[in-house]
């Protein structure tokens, strides 16, 4: 058995803004967007974007009403995903530029105790995306 290509789904509030980040920040370009969905791809990496903007959850009083919709707004911004790269520093450098680095990363590309070196990013709703690329062997 073998296991194919992984691709994260991250929920974002807006749509058209996500894609714009995706697009213009990460330097995705836009595969697909119908919608409340968008598919993007950089190279091998692919990202599919949901839109999670059901706000009626704010109006619920009661536990009788629970929240259900499964695309609540609350949800944009609590996704991660990590994406391998081979330039993890050429990488970071285009990224700074961008104004996306998470805080943990503005002093650069770190390396890890577990074999590697990476950073992290947010996009406009605040979902982690880690960059990284293999230092050590994997055994």
């Amino acid at each position: 058995m073998h296991l194919g290509q992984t691709i994260p789904a991250l929920p974002v509030r807006d749509m058209s803004a996500g894609v714009a980040c995706y697009r213009d920040q990460f330097g995705f370009t836009v595969r697909h967007q119908d919608g409340g969905f968008a598919v993007l791809l950089r190279d091998e990496a692919e990202i599919h974007l949901w839109e999670s903007s059901d706000v009626t959850w704010e109006q619920r009083d009661s536990i009788e009403r629970p929240i259900r919709s499964g695309a609540e707004s609350f949800l944009a911004g609590t996704a991660s995903c990590r994406i391998q790269v081979d330039q993890v520093d050429a990488l970071y450098d285009e990224l700074r530029v961008g104004g996306v680095l998470h805080p943990v990363s503005i002093n650069g590309v770190t390396d890890t105790d577990f074999g590697t070196r990476e950073f992290a990013t947010v996009d406009v709703d605040g979902n982690l995306i880690s960059f990284f690329r293999w230092v050590t062997p994997r055994t």
